[in-house]
């Protein structure tokens, strides 16, 4: 199958590659479309569960309870790092 995508979807898919974090257009494809789907499977409960969540985070940010932005971004990487590895594993 052959698909042609417009420029600025091009670009998306391009950007993608140049992170590292995937090896092919198949596999930023197949990214995508897996997000989709669960995003689409997500049922009412789980989406109000996640609203759940927010609302105390949201709360937490207004009274000024926030972490140091450099501790944030570093947890995070470490979150992506934990990802890619477990998501290259699969491969």
């Amino acid at each position: 199958m052959q698909v042609n995508v417009p420029p600025d979807i091009e670009t998306l898919i391009n950007k993608r590659l140049s992170s590292g974090n995937y090896l092919s257009v198949e596999d930023v494809l197949r990214h995508a479309l897996e997000a989709q789907d669960a995003e689409d499977a997500w049922t009412d409960e789980e989406k109000s569960a996640l609203a759940m969540h927010v609302e105390p985070g949201y709360q937490q940010a207004k009274r000024g309870e926030l972490i140091a932005g450099d501790q944030a971004r570093s947890e995070i990487q470490a979150m992506k790092d934990a990802w890619r590895e477990k998501r290259l594993a699969k491969q």
